[in-house]
């Protein structure tokens, strides 16, 4: 099953890709935030593009695992693209994934200014691929 990942920020957001298999997350591109929640061309693209089945989201849960103001305005946001999509919605806990994306982006070398537009779409990819390897690919969910 192919799974569009999005990481939501207030500017920007991050689009993930895992493989049909559903075994690899790859990181996709960043959009303006308005664009996706505008339904504009390039979100439509990206859509037509990728054929998801499913829109996995980001969820911005605090340490302890709680669920704040910042979880309530994505999920509110999620389900509005979704819909608009005309696609499935699951979130995955996105905790720490922005500062890993950062880390292995600094390793490479890249400045803060060269990692803006890439923080968003790395993050994704790495929730992506964790909540992929939690579900496991032999295990068949029926909704």
């Amino acid at each position: 099953m192919r799974v569009l990942a999005l990481d939501i920020g207030e500017r920007r957001i991050g689009v993930a890709v895992c493989d049909p298999r559903g075994s690899v997350a790859s990181p996709v591109c960043v959009l303006p935030a308005k664009d996706v929640l505008g339904n504009a061309p390039s979100w439509r693209r990206t859509l037509d593009d990728w054929e998801p089945e499913l829109l996995l989201f980001g969820l911005p849960l605090s340490l302890s695992g709680a669920q704040g103001p910042q979880a309530a305005r994505v999920r509110t946001q999620a389900q509005r693209i979704a819909a608009s999509a005309g696609l499935p919605a699951e979130f995955a806990d996105e905790r720490l994934s922005s500062s890993e994306a950062k880390r292995s982006l600094r390793e490479k070398g890249l400045t803060e200014k060269e990692m803006r537009g890439k923080v968003d779409m790395i993050a994704a990819s790495l929730f992506l691929q964790a909540w992929l390897d939690g579900k496991g690919t032999s295990s068949g969910s029926s909704s």
